[in-house]
Formats: structure tokens, C-alpha cells, sequence
């Protein structure tokens, strides 16, 4: 009887411990500021030839009235060559109005090492220029960002790796881009627990030389299955002139990212590994 009992007592302790495991945090992006882990800017499948310097101001309507601004900063630094870029950026400010009042502050530190797998131009034969460009990603959320208390950002880290692919054809003085990827992402959220999502994202690019259109749909599928599945459409428009590339991009959250985003950016172009 006492060890019928007993295993009785372990079955429902392992019971409860299942659903305290299976049962959602709510630390996911439709319940926290646009800047707490948003839908990423994906890779083309081409690492940066340059160094680029990239400054931006954001402002996001929430679909709650709240309404957010923030000062973006974003640099890729080419390591040396070509095929391998660390790539650095991170809101730097913030400044929001939501239900419970007003405030601010600093976001998080995004670190990425992007490297060159596949590109055609190592291949000198008629046939490259049918095989595509593959860049692997491997990035890394500090935990900068604070003020978790009034539902600004997760104050936990996390990391991520994708893999992009684009292929490029050109028509006339007209260069189409079609691109895809794929990847992995996790985050801490509460009790020691981590939440574990699977990125994907699809992008149309259509460029002339001094100018540019692009249009991407992607996002990430959290375990959770409570606001954690975000998913955007971005589109930007860009120029090309010298280096400089001002540009203009609109961001509609079409699922567990309920935010407008509006950014106007400028970016400036160095050739470094020349000089």
C-alpha cells in the first residue's frame, strides 16, 4: 500500500512539473515593446564588400494607441576580406508612450559574424553565374536592454543562426534578386526556461544604379504558441548615390507583432579593404 502510494505521489509531482514547463511565459514580442526582439533583417545571401555605417531614426504605432521613437546605429565591418563580416548594431535610445505612462531608454546589443559559404564568382566556368550566393549567420542578444517591469524588453539574452540564399539575374541595366532563409533562434524568458523558434524569411530585391526597391516577408514560430510568432512584411525604398544610400522602409506586423514601423535611414558605403 505505502509504495502504491508513493508512486503515486512521484507520478503527480512529475505532473506538475510538466505543466509548470508546458505553460506559456508570455515573454514574446506580441506582449512587449516593437524593440524587445523583433523580426530581424535578413541576409541576401551576399556578405558586405565594404564597410557600412548606417544611422537611422525609427517611430512605431502600436495597434494599442502606443506609440515608440528610437535612434538605430548599425555598422558592418568586413574582417579582413570580403567573404566575412562582423556586423554590430542596436537601438541606441528609445522614447515611449504607452498605457502606463512614459519613459525611455537604451535597447539591446545585437553581435553577428556573417560568413560566405557559396558564391559564383569562385567558380570560372560558363555555368556559375546559375550558382547562388549562401551566407551562414551566427548572432548573439545581450541583455542591455532593461525596464522588463513595464514590458520594454525581455532583460535576457539570447542567439540566433540562419542561413540565406539569393540568386541574382539581370535584365537590361536592371538587377533582380530573389532571396530566402532559414534559421534557429532562442531566447531566456522566466524560470530558467528558454523559449526556442524557428526563423524564416523570403525577399524580392529590384535595383538600377541609383535606386532600389526591396520587399520581405519573414518572421520566427516560437514553442510557446503565445505571442511568440511574429511575422512582418517590410518594404524599402533606397537611392544609391556616391556611397551614400538614403533610404525609407515600412514595416506592417501581420501576426504577434502589433506594430507599425516607419524608418527613415542613411547609410554611407567605405571601401575599406582597398585603401
Amino acid at each position: 500500500m505505502s509504495r502504491t502510494l508513493g508512486c503515486i505521489i512521484v507520478l503527480l509531482l512529475a505532473c506538475g512539473q510538466w505543466v509548470h514547463a508546458s505553460t506559456p511565459t508570455g515573454v514574446a514580442p506580441k506582449f512587449f515593446g516593437p524593440n524587445a526582439l523583433p523580426v530581424q533583417d535578413m541576409n541576401d545571401g551576399r556578405t558586405y564588400d565594404k564597410l557600412r555605417v548606417e544611422l537611422a531614426a525609427d517611430a512605431y504605432f502600436g495597434y494599442d494607441k502606443s506609440l515608440t521613437a528610437d535612434l538605430l546605429a548599425r555598422v558592418h565591418v568586413p574582417l579582413f576580406t570580403r567573404w566575412a563580416n562582423l556586423s554590430v548594431w542596436m537601438p541606441v535610445y528609445e522614447w515611449y508612450s504607452q498605457y502606463d505612462g512614459k519613459g525611455g531608454g537604451a535597447g539591446d546589443v545585437y553581435l553577428t559574424t556573417d560568413v560566405q559559404v557559396l558564391h559564383n564568382s569562385w567558380f570560372k566556368t560558363e555555368q556559375a553565374k546559375y550558382i547562388p550566393q549562401i551566407v551562414i549567420r551566427l548572432g548573439l542578444k545581450t541583455a542591455s536592454g532593461g525596464q522588463y517591469e513595464r514590458l520594454r524588453h525581455f532583460d535576457a539574452p539570447g542567439y540566433f543562426f540562419d542561413a540565406s540564399i539569393g540568386q541574382s539575374f539581370i535584365i537590361g541595366a536592371i538587377e533582380l534578386r530573389l532571396a530566402g532563409s532559414t534559421g534557429f533562434l532562442c531566447w531566456q524568458t522566466a524560470d530558467a526556461r528558454q523559449n526556442d523558434a524557428v526563423m524564416y524569411g523570403l525577399q524580392a530585391q529590384i535595383k538600377h544604379q541609383y535606386i532600389s526597391l526591396q520587399a520581405t516577408w519573414g518572421g520566427y514560430v516560437g514553442w510557446e504558441n503565445y505571442g511568440d510568432r511574429p511575422m512582418s512584411l517590410k518594404v524599402r525604398a533606397a537611392g544609391h548615390i556616391q556611397g551614400f544610400e538614403p533610404y525609407v522602409q515600412y514595416q506592417w506586423g501581420i501576426k504577434d507583432y502589433p506594430y507599425h514601423q516607419l524608418r527613415v535611414g542613411l547609410a554611407y558605403n567605405i571601401d575599406v579593404l582597398k585603401k
